[in-house]
């Protein structure tokens, strides 16, 4: 007793009830959340959202991370988004309004919304929220954690005054299972749900679920108030096999055999592979019904889909179906990634027998260098030509099949040089050259290719990108792509070795807008437009040397000149290149040019600086008088003289040149060295004005070629007369100046006598040396921009076709995209990559469109406006998620829907069609019979939903009247009940 007593033995236990629990917070936080969002107070209101606004309307969403202990929560806000806020009213809301979700119930203007949240779909609201497990967090699928979040949110809505609707999901998450309430002033609503896999056989058709709806809403008034009724049937379309796909496959025989056009290896494919719309979605809709007009039991139905007031269809697409445009640009992409050389993919480099193959090699080069008019087809492949040559050695070789038949090949080469089919005469194929431009300009497509960098679509390299991307794709891939490629570098040098103009490229020098590659053709075809300017005059000065010699020697003026001066055109630069000559010394040879003179006093005679000699030398090379100006040392007239037109250059040239201008520096010593440089050119025309304007200075060369250096100012004489006096500006006058250095080095020397500014030898074997050494990966880059610039032509061409709005738009960014991505050099191919997922994505709804206009193509004979409306039903089914059709089953649409349907149904069966069946499902009112036969036209509707509607008392019998909703979903393995239930809580 003594040790119970004592104080320091007594233990005493406080609990603190002050302290908040976790579930207490939690409550606070969702609290809080509601507060920051603004749903606290009243959202009632008296207008109803307009017919069709939850599909074309835009939905709103934010979000919040909430905790319960140690558990993640999400509570999300979705709400519609009010274009014009209908606050009238607002301020003058009575106390005891029906909160917002309340009247959503009961509205009938957005039943079965595509393509919207599924309680949007379940219960008709425009706001609600949702309070679901986190990321990574199990599901809650015990009661007593169902119930204590549910009793969490009943208490977050009353404690704030929140009249928007708050759900919380439970179970696992497939299931969609919400469970949630709604709270206003003496009202609340409790959303339940049910959720089987099986459909109940005694709630298999509407009197059962009436059944289940009357249940629950509890009401004893007699009698009952009526039941607003929506009902809504769905029937799946898969069977597509009587009707064909409209995709024409490729006609692989036609580039094996026969003739080869432009159809044929002009233009890529395009199309799907497979049938892109994989199922046609009808649902029939009565919208409004009551209990005692329409019968559906277990024994007998009147929801005959014909007699639907409502139809509306809906296509679910393949996901990504096969198309014939992606795969080829996936293929091509692919390419430039490739490492191997073309050596190393054709395995023909040189071997033991190297020394041997070079010494009979020259036989068959002389036979290339052998003039000819044309190009015969059967000698396209330069490897034909040389093929004796090599015979001895192929055994020491790694034999392989050729990559490319020789009839495709040839076929190939003769698309790419179709100048080669027939013999043209060199004026002929010049201007066939020069008139492609011409015509690109007229196309409305002409800007694409500046943008994209690519070339002309009648261009020599558009037309080779087309044949790369072929023949990568069907005939061999990579190794098929370095054998074209070989022969098509093998042509051109057979081009420029014969003064053959390369087809399907414009004249003059390269255009810099275009890609790389098209500027080095354009700088070959540059290289033989010189050549053979300059053999034609070679040819021209011959003649007229000839005819002095037949003067001097007596004979007559009217002498034709001998048939071995005119053989010169063509086989001169045979006979000055022997076979055992090397092209770098040919090179070297040509590195500087005179022509015969047939004066030799003329070459020797001295070249003064503005001397009285230079009066007595002989003018040279002039075109016309320049302004009727005048020596200002002589009386004779300043003469424009003919000039060496400047070097052309391609962009790397232009960069690599600038790197070295660059790279002097900014010394004196270097700025004079880049001075220098780029004096040629002022040089070379100094040279061909002395020797146009005997007796000249530098004032007269200035005052034509810089007239603005040159200033001129009346002055008064002596004699008090006026008279002009002309200087060279201040700048001239600098000491060093690089225009008085050029003027005292040139010498009177006319163009045709001077060295050539632009060697056209060189530079064109510089350019076959660079596509020789092009790998099919660098050639495949260059060719990208024209790859893509022919697949979006190709898109273009398909979509003006089937007309769909949309996909201009898409186009049109889509370019804008790649276009930025092609003008970097180094090309980022992951965005190249979604770039062509863009063009495959538009490929497929083309595709789409084409296979829904098939399905939906009405025989002759129809009416205009059937034609019409079909059209736009077509089109509006890409466009939108559900397109409604007009005049439901008895209209143009819903008669071809119908016969589908039927179809489908006998085909299943394998019962024989009726042919008149389509013309008297269009005629007759009622529903038409095929035939004896019992099948039905529709199979059984793969899901039904069901709306049942009320405004009744509830709980008791005296309680305000409110809205009561169930929706019902009866599928095949889903049985579900959404239930909206409201009650009085004023006397509860």
């Amino acid at each position: 007793m003594a040790a119970d007593s004592d104080p320091e033995s007594e233990v005493f236990e406080i609990t603190d009830f002050t302290t908040a629990s976790e579930w207490e917070r939690f409550v606070s936080r969702v609290e809080e959340v509601l507060n920051d969002w603004k749903l606290i107070g009243n959202s009632g209101g008296k207008f109803f959202p307009e017919k069709g606004e939850y599909s074309s309307g835009t939905w709103g969403e934010k979000s919040q991370e909430i905790n319960f202990a140690d558990f993640k929560f999400s509570i999300t806000h979705y709400f519609l988004k009010q274009e014009c806020e209908k606050d009238d009213g607002k301020d003058e809301l009575e106390e005891d309004t029906f909160p917002l979700a309340m009247q959503d119930l009961l509205c009938m203007n957005n039943d079965f919304p595509p393509r919207a949240h599924c309680l949007v779909r379940w219960y008709g609201i425009r706001e609600f929220v949702v309070i679901s497990p986190g990321t990574n967090c199990e599901a809650i699928i015990s009661e007593s954690k169902c119930n204590l979040l549910l009793s969490s949110i009943s208490i977050s809505l009353a404690n704030s005054s929140c009249q928007v609707p708050m759900f919380v999901q439970i179970q696992q998450k497939w299931r969609r299972m919400y469970i949630g309430e709604c709270q206003g002033p003496g009202v609340r609503t409790e959303f339940e749900m049910v959720h089987l896999r099986k459909v109940p056989s005694q709630y298999n058709h509407l009197s059962g679920l009436l059944d289940i709806f009357k249940s629950k809403t509890g009401c004893t008034l007699s009698p009952l108030p009526p039941i607003n009724i929506a009902i809504r049937f769905t029937y799946i379309l898969q069977d597509w096999q009587q009707y064909s796909w409209p995709q024409q496959p490729p006609d692989f025989d036609t580039l094996l055999c026969g003739e080869v056009g432009g159809v044929e290896f002009g233009k890529l494919p395009f199309g799907a592979c497979e049938e892109p719309i994989s199922e046609l979605h009808l649902a029939t809709t009565w919208p409004h019904l009551t209990e005692g007009i329409v019968v559906d039991n277990d024994v007998y139905s009147d929801l005959d889909p014909l007699q639907a007031p409502h139809w509306s269809v809906r296509v679910r697409t393949v996901e990504n179906p096969q198309c014939l445009l992606g795969d080829f640009l996936r293929e091509f992409l692919k390419l430039c990634c490739r490492k191997e050389s073309t050596e190393e993919v054709l395995g023909r480099g040189l071997t033991e027998e190297e020394g041997k193959e070079n010494s009979d090699i020259s036989s068959a080069l002389s036979k290339l260098t052998e003039p000819a008019t044309a190009v015969p087809i059967s000698k396209l492949s330069v490897s034909n030509m040389v093929h004796s040559a090599r015979k001895h050695i192929q055994r020491h070789r790694r034999i392989d099949e050729s990559p490319l038949n020789s009839d495709i090949l040839n076929s190939i080469l003769l698309y790419l040089f179709p100048d080669a089919a027939v013999e043209k005469s060199s004026e002929k194929t010049a201007k066939s050259n020069a008139c492609g431009k011409t015509d690109q300009d007229k196309n409305s497509d002409y800007n694409l290719f500046l943008q994209l960098k690519s070339a002309p679509s009648d261009s020599l390299t558009y037309r080779l990108a087309l044949c790369v991307c072929l023949v990568n794709f069907y005939h061999g891939g990579l190794r098929a792509v370095a054998h074209l490629w070989q022969e098509f570098v093998l042509e051109l040098r057979y081009r420029w070795e014969n003064n053959f103009l390369i087809y399907g490229l414009a004249g003059g020098p390269p255009d810099l807008r275009c890609c790389l590659l098209h500027q080095k053709l354009q700088m070959l075809n540059c290289c033989i437009e010189r050549k053979r300017a300059r053999d034609e005059a070679r040819k021209v000065l011959e003649g007229s040397k000839e005819r002095e010699r037949c003067l001097s020697s007596g004979r007559q003026n009217s002498r034709s000149v001998p048939e071995s001066t005119t053989a010169m055109t063509s086989s001169s630069l045979t006979r000055e290149v022997s076979p055992g000559k090397s092209w770098d010394s040919w090179s070297d040879s040509e590195d500087e040019f005179f022509e015969c003179l047939s004066d030799q006093e003329e070459m020797e005679a001295p070249h003064t600086h503005g001397g009285k000699d230079d009066s007595k030398i002989k003018a040279e090379g002039r075109m016309h008088p320049y302004n009727n100006m005048v020596l200002l040392n002589s009386t004779e007239l300043l003469y424009v003289p003919v000039t060496q037109e400047p070097a052309p250059m391609t962009e790397d040239l232009l960069e690599e040149q600038s790197e070295v201008l660059a790279k002097l520096g900014t010394s004196a010593e270097g700025a004079h060295l880049r001075a220098r440089m780029q004096s040629a050119c002022l040089l070379s025309d100094m040279e061909s004005f002395k020797a146009a304007n005997p007796g000249c200075v530098l004032e007269d060369f200035v005052r034509w070629y810089s007239p603005r250096d040159y200033l001129e100012e009346e002055v008064v004489n002596e004699m008090g007369n006026k008279m002009v006096k002309g200087e060279l500006s201040a700048r001239m006058k600098i000491p060093g100046n690089m225009w008085v250095e050029a003027w005292e080095t040139a010498r009177a020397t006319p163009a045709r006598r001077q060295r050539r500014l632009f060697d056209d030898t060189k530079e064109a074997e510089k350019v076959l040396h660079y596509l020789a050494m092009q790998k099919p990966a660098d050639l495949s880059r260059h060719l990208l921009p024209c790859i893509f610039h022919a697949a979006i032509l190709k898109l273009k061409e398909e979509e003006s076709v089937e007309d769909i709005p949309s996909l201009k738009k898409t186009i049109q960014q889509a370019t804008s995209q790649v276009s930025k991505l092609l003008h970097h050099p180094n090309h980022d191919y992951k965005k190249l990559e979604d770039f062509i997922n863009q063009l495959m994505a538009v490929e497929t709804v083309i595709t789409q469109a084409r296979s829904l206009k098939a399905k939906f193509a009405i025989s002759e004979g129809e009416k205009a406006e059937d034609t019409e409306e079909l059209e736009m039903f077509v089109s509006s089914l890409l466009e939108e998620p559900e397109v409604e059709v007009i005049g439901a089953g008895q209209g143009p649409a819903g008669s071809i829907i119908h016969r589908l349907f039927v179809n489908a149904q006998r085909a299943a069966l394998l019962t024989p069609l009726e042919e008149d069946f389509s013309h008297a499902a269009r005629t007759e009112d009622k529903k038409p019979t095929v035939g004896n036969s019992n099948v039905p036209d529709f199979p059984s509707p793969a899901g039904r939903e069901i709306v049942l509607r009320t405004c009744v008392p509830r709980p008791a019998s005296y309680s305000k009247a409110l809205p009561q909703r169930l929706f019902c979903v009866l599928m095949r393995d889903e049985f579900r009940l959404a239930g909206a239930f409201s009650s009085d809580t004023s006397f509860f």
